[in-house]
């Protein structure tokens, strides 16, 4: 039985640093002997990571961090796959069809930068860096990468952050949607990162349909993890735990805690697998 699971990390094929083999290597160096990658938006690096993972010993279930939107709030919702196959090729379109839609809002981007504060970038070039996905981090190493004397945290609050004038809104489905279409490809999904919801619910949110709630996060305070417990169990919701693993340091952004930092114990990752395998079924 597997001891401890880290079920949100993410690689370079959305906005991580390491590839899919890397994160399998850096897990191995831990006392987590079970992972999920959970890329934003794409499954394009799973197969790598599976293949990663079985050359190595180490389990990975599939998984996605689709984005969504409910009252004006981004909500993540983790899904997590039985295996590859349920990932099926339909939806594997509608994902390639997200990533086109991806590279427009970062062509925009970029035009903005040009036209608001005389940072030019090459488009292409930021492309051909980019495994999967092109999302603002991707576009935050590229100006500081031309050699413009900007640090990470204020590119993102000053220049492409919300507020200002080179953001460029991403397209996001409803959180309905979202659920709709993970359940449509019999996915496990999973409020991701309940302490970053401001404004809406969190039971109301579990009553749109989620099959979990991601109780142990590594933003969580003690309460907040004890909060979070407390309402799975209320509503008979299953748990997951995950560091939001992506590699960058304090200076990048805020992601800096290391793969298993949190994780389920051996009675939920059982729970977790159980549910897992039975969906859909």
């Amino acid at each position: 039985m597997y001891k401890k699971g880290d079920f949100h990390i993410h690689t370079n094929y959305s906005d991580g640093k390491y590839s899919p083999k890397e994160i399998i290597e850096l897990t191995k160096k831990t006392d987590i002997d079970i992972i999920a990658i959970t890329d934003h938006d794409t499954v394009a690096g799973i197969d790598e990571a599976l293949k990663a993972g079985r050359e190595n010993d180490l389990v990975v279930i599939p998984g996605i961090e689709l984005s969504t939107l409910q009252n004006g709030e981004s909500i993540h919702i983790v899904g997590y796959f039985k295996n590859e196959a349920e990932i099926s090729i339909p939806f594997r379109h509608y994902l390639e069809q997200r990533q086109l839609e991806r590279l427009k809002r970062a062509e925009e981007i970029v035009h903005r930068l040009d036209k608001f504060f005389s940072i030019k970038l090459d488009i292409g070039k930021i492309v051909k860096n980019t495994n999967g996905i092109i999302a603002r981090p991707h576009i935050a190493k590229a100006i500081i990468n031309s050699g413009y004397n900007l640090e990470w945290n204020y590119i993102f609050k000053n220049i492409i952050g919300e507020n200002s004038l080179a953001y460029v809104p991403n397209r996001k489905l409803s959180t309905k949607e979202g659920l709709e279409l993970l359940n449509s490809v019999n996915a496990l999904t999973v409020l991701a990162h309940p302490v970053l919801v401001k404004d809406n619910s969190l039971e109301e949110l579990m009553k749109l349909g989620f099959d979990g709630i991601e109780a142990i996060y590594n933003q969580n305070t003690t309460a907040n993890t004890k909060e979070y417990l407390k309402l799975a169990h209320d509503l008979g919701k299953l748990v997951t735990a995950g560091s939001d693993f992506h590699g960058l340091t304090k200076t990048d952004n805020s992601h800096s805690d290391k793969i298993g930092t949190v994780y389920l114990n051996e009675k939920q990752i059982y729970i977790f697998l159980e549910k897992l395998n039975k969906k859909g079924i």
